[in-house]
């Protein structure tokens, strides 16, 4: 019972606290200057989380063709720059390391 209670009160915090912000921005005079630094935050935020997963490996920086991250991220920026598709994006980065880890290796 507790796991429950915890999973909807956390559901419930993670509601209140995006709804508070769609909420305030539709009632508060946000500055332009604001509006524009917010519209980089997603992007630093991904960059932030995929960066060091592609380019450390076993805590040092892998700047090698021996890193199949770094390879299959390659794979997902040059698929990107052809395709400007998401989707198509993340399954040929998905499908190059799957490649390089279980078929070349």
């Amino acid at each position: 019972m507790n796991i429950w209670l915890v999973m909807f009160l956390g559901g419930l915090i993670t509601f209140g606290m995006r709804f508070s912000f769609i909420y305030l921005f539709g009632r508060f005079h946000i500055p332009e200057t604001l509006r524009r630094a917010l519209h980089y935050v997603p992007p630093a935020v991904l960059s932030a989380i995929i960066f060091p997963e592609i380019l450390i490996h076993d805590g040092k920086l892998a700047l090698t063709l021996g890193n199949d991250r770094l390879l299959a991220g390659l794979v997902a920026v040059l698929v990107a720059q052809w395709t400007k598709n998401t989707l198509l994006t993340i399954l040929a980065g998905m499908a190059a390391l799957l490649v390089l880890q279980f078929v070349v290796r």
